[in-house]
């Protein structure tokens, strides 16, 4: 266990150097491996089949095909048509034009699945127009950074994707476990909006009145993505797709609905395969070295006696659990979301199921908590995405308007982990 323990050490020292995350993993994994081993030939042959078995693995094509359809789907304008048709409904309410924003993140994250991504279109779709209507920035700033992180638990969530690969949990079911906790957490955020701007009207005034007839012409602006999203997401629900092929009917369809609104050109087409390329070999570079970082934590048995330890304290499990989840919301304002959860799995995991608590609940529970990193100093990424995509819009503005997200985060997450049946109600549903 001693190894084990010098090896996460090594790996924060890895991190706070700025190393990137996967090749952290990998070095350190390689070198534990090694020295236990005393075998550098059999290090060197783990980290060759690890990295072959993680690019050529068929089960891993789900995430470049859903990042794609998100690519396509950011390219071809729709996130200017979501947010109109929030914007027309939920406008006339106090901050209507904050509602609107993180009911279009919503929506467009049920496309994305990627919470940077999905931060950095809203912010310049919508802050540009809040400007206009003279809201509060920090109100502002902080509802596109908060509602970009909707997209880390609302399907299609790259985060899931990974967590449900390397624990062997299904991906379709942790899409369903995920999908009343964000449509939960996307409405607390409204509730607040509201409740600030009823309080101090200044801060974000309500829209200009507007006929039911705009409201529902705004729709035809987005029947086609809910068509989409209803397929894949319902495919998936109901038995007619694997996950993989989910992801490609996803993919298929916007490229579909890109081309029928006339916005598929090559340089958009070049584009989004650059960007799918680009992100795709970042993720299957941290899952390779967190397989092979767990594979030396494996043979130093650190996470079995861990499991031992924490499932053998005078403390109720749930009190355990609590601690795992301060964990994560600590490091997750230091450590990229994605990254803490591949690094921290092949520790937590084996206590997760000694103390008999369900992993699908779990995965929830890491993801709406990681949440709160992204919007937290120091690290805070799409914090500092708002802040890049909005030059005028100083961070430490951006960071103040995250503050009360934060605590909604809090109360959301407490209420996810005191009735677990919020996210466990769809997948008990779920044809298998």
């Amino acid at each position: 266990m001693s190894m084990g323990i010098a090896g996460i050490i090594l790996l924060i020292f890895f991190l706070l150097i700025s190393m990137p995350v996967g090749f952290s993993m990998t070095v350190v994994g390689c070198l534990g491996f090694a020295l236990i081993a005393h075998n550098p030939l059999a290090a060197c042959h783990l980290m060759v089949s690890v990295f072959y078995d993680t690019f050529s693995k068929y089960d891993y094509n789900v995430i470049p095909l859903f990042i794609f359809m998100g690519q396509i789907a950011f390219h071809s304008g729709i996130s200017k048509r979501l947010f109109n048709t929030a914007y027309q409904w939920l406008g006339a309410l106090p901050g209507g034009m904050g509602v609107a924003t993180v009911g279009a993140s919503a929506a467009f994250g049920a496309i994305c699945g990627s919470g940077p991504a999905t931060a950095a279109t809203m912010a310049a779709v919508t802050l540009p127009e809040m400007k206009k209507c003279h809201y509060s920035m920090e109100l502002g700033s902080g509802a596109v950074a908060a509602g970009g992180g909707l997209g880390m638990l609302i399907p299609p969530s790259v985060v899931f994707i990974v967590y449900g690969i390397m624990t062997e949990i299904s991906p379709a079911r942790l899409f369903m476990a995920g999908v009343i906790p964000g449509i939960m957490l996307a409405i607390l955020f409204c509730i607040y909006i509201c409740w600030a701007c009823w309080r101090n009207p200044t801060l974000g005034p309500k829209a200009p009145p507007t006929t039911w007839r705009k409201r529902f012409q705004s729709l035809f602006g987005v029947l086609e993505t809910l068509i989409l999203f209803l397929v894949v997401i319902g495919g998936l629900f109901i038995g007619w797709f694997t996950p993989t092929e989910a992801a490609s009917v996803g993919a298929f369809g916007s490229l579909i609905i890109a081309a029928f609104r006339k916005k598929l050109t090559p340089a958009i087409l070049i584009r989004s395969l650059k960007e799918t390329m680009r992100t795709s070999c970042m993720i299957l570079i941290i899952i390779a070295g967190a397989l092979i970082f767990g594979r030396f934590l494996a043979i130093t048995r650190m996470p079995v006696l861990m499991a031992d330890i924490l499932a053998n304290l005078p403390l109720p499990g749930w009190i355990i659990i609590a601690g795992i989840l301060l964990f994560y919301v600590i490091f997750g304002t230091i450590v990229d979301g994605l990254a803490l959860i591949l690094m921290t799995i092949p520790i937590f995991y084996p206590v997760v199921l000694k103390l008999g608590f369900n992993p699908i609940w779990f995965g929830v529970m890491i993801v709406s908590v990681v949440q709160i990193g992204v919007i937290s100093p120091p690290v805070g990424v799409n914090a500092y995405v708002v802040s890049g995509m909005m030059r005028d819009i100083p961070l430490q503005t951006v960071f103040r308007g995250c503050i009360p997200f934060i605590y909604v985060l809090l109360a959301g997450s407490a209420l996810l982990f005191a009735f677990p049946q919020l996210s466990l109600w769809l997948p008990s549903l779920l044809i298998k």
